[in-house]
């Protein structure tokens, strides 16, 4: 398998100089024209903060736009903020009573960049301090690096749902089909997993297992239970599989699943005789978002541990992320370049979780969510082997297809998604 080339500009070793201590606690304002604003926490004096900041990631496509534009596109914003102590060290949003202290840009070389790199070799781009105020001895330390970082990337050719061939985009931007993506309703008595299209007659006494009654209105809704998703190889052979284990049910007197009780899946690799669990995402819905959380099951391990927790819109969609590179972490690749910690984690991190951080670093996977054909993006550090890579289409899938799940109840599902003969 050939992977796309991608290219991740990151910000590291920032620290704040002052002429004079300051009640202040400070933020920065990371801003690349086409992406969206990254807010980090900024230390102010001392030694810089070993650790990345920031980070936007290009892929060669984004790139030779930003070649072919004025150096105006390429420019690399920050901003910095001062706020009271009173407001907390949380920089999750710009505190209205924040004032700024200045703003420094960073000029992106991009062809530069993409020509002494070749998309193969870090390439420093600014390292040392920077005024951020004319006229004032107030410093922004600083350090920003392109760094290479292939991805494996796949496309479901339709929506999971209908067991689409899902294909691989080499660097060539080549479609090679790799797996089939198999959906089935899993038999309640049986515990299988088996077509919707052959539920028989005799089965439709299953309505007790698969719908719920709305006793005041005297309609019938469903839950959203019991649906597979396993990859297969070109060869037939399943390599993945996603397995709905709790089903998405509403909250007492709500519309919508919760947070006290979300819909789970359990992403499955083959073992010796059996399959064996990777890991467990949980979905559920607050408002108007589909809040996710995504847990490790390592093997041997007692507990497991927590890859990613976020949110997508419920109307329009996004992107799933499982992505460590900022915070204290090094870089993804045992080949990197970057230098930014001289850890792996804090020092308190111990145990199966530090084990986890260790083998998932950096950049791990991607998936949008919510349209027509999912596109699933996978670090290539983490690919080993054809199950490596069909482990996260099928925790793609099943993200995709709880974009859905976590519809309103209220809402009727598309025909897909309901057993034959049951509505």
């Amino acid at each position: 398998m050939d992977p796309c080339p991608y290219v991740l500009i990151a910000v590291g070793d920032l620290a704040l100089n002052l002429p004079h201590k300051s009640h202040l606690s400070f933020y920065s304002k990371f801003k690349l024209r086409g992406f969206p604003s990254q807010l980090s926490d900024l230390p102010c004096g001392g030694a810089a903060d070993a650790r990345i900041h920031a980070c936007f990631t290009l892929n060669k496509s984004e790139l030779e736009k930003l070649v072919e534009k004025s150096s105006k596109f390429s420019r690399l914003k920050i901003k910095i903020y001062g706020r009271s102590g009173d407001e907390g060290s949380g920089c999750g949003l710009v505190m209205k009573s924040s004032k700024m202290l200045g703003c420094v840009e960073v000029q992106l070389d991009v062809k530069s960049i993409v020509e002494s790199s070749g998309y193969n070799r870090a390439c420093p781009i600014r390292n040392g301090w920077i005024p951020i105020r004319s006229g004032a001895d107030v410093k922004l330390h600083l350090n920003v690096r392109a760094e290479p970082d292939p991805r494996f990337v796949f496309q479901f050719d339709g929506e999971p749902e209908c067991s689409p061939q899902i294909f691989q985009i080499n660097g060539n931007l080549v479609k090679q089909p790799v797996f089939t993506c198999k959906f089935t309703f899993r038999n309640c008595s049986e515990r299988n997993s088996r077509s919707r299209c052959s539920i028989s007659t005799s089965e439709r006494g299953a309505r007790a297992w698969c719908l719920g009654s709305n006793s005041e209105e005297g309609e019938i809704r469903e839950e959203r239970k019991g649906w597979s998703i396993t990859i297969h190889d070109l060869s037939g052979s399943p390599v993945a599989a996603a397995s709905m284990v709790t089903p998405f049910v509403p909250s007492p007197g709500a519309d919508s699943v919760g947070r006290s009780n979300p819909g789970s899946w359990l992403i499955l690799r083959p073992g010796y005789s059996a399959w064996k669990p990777w890991g467990r995402l949980e979905v559920w819905r607050e408002s108007a978002n589909v809040c996710y959380r995504f847990e490790l099951i390592p093997d041997g391990a007692i507990d497991a541990i927590p890859l990613a927790s976020s949110n997508v819109s419920a109307k329009t969609g996004g992107k799933f992320v499982v992505d460590i590179t900022t915070g204290p972490t090094p870089m993804a690749s045992p080949s990197s370049s970057f230098d930014f910690s001289s850890g792996c984690g804090s020092s308190s991190a111990s145990g199966s979780g530090s084990w986890a951080h260790l083998l998932y670093r950096g950049f791990v996977m991607s998936s949008t969510v919510g349209g027509v054909k999912p596109v699933v993006e996978v670090g290539v550090q983490h690919v080993t082997c054809t199950e490596d890579a069909a482990a996260f289409v099928a925790l793609a899938a099943a993200m995709d297809l709880s974009m859905d799940a976590c519809r309103l109840f209220s809402q009727k599902l598309k025909k897909e998604l309901r057993q034959p003969d049951l509505f």
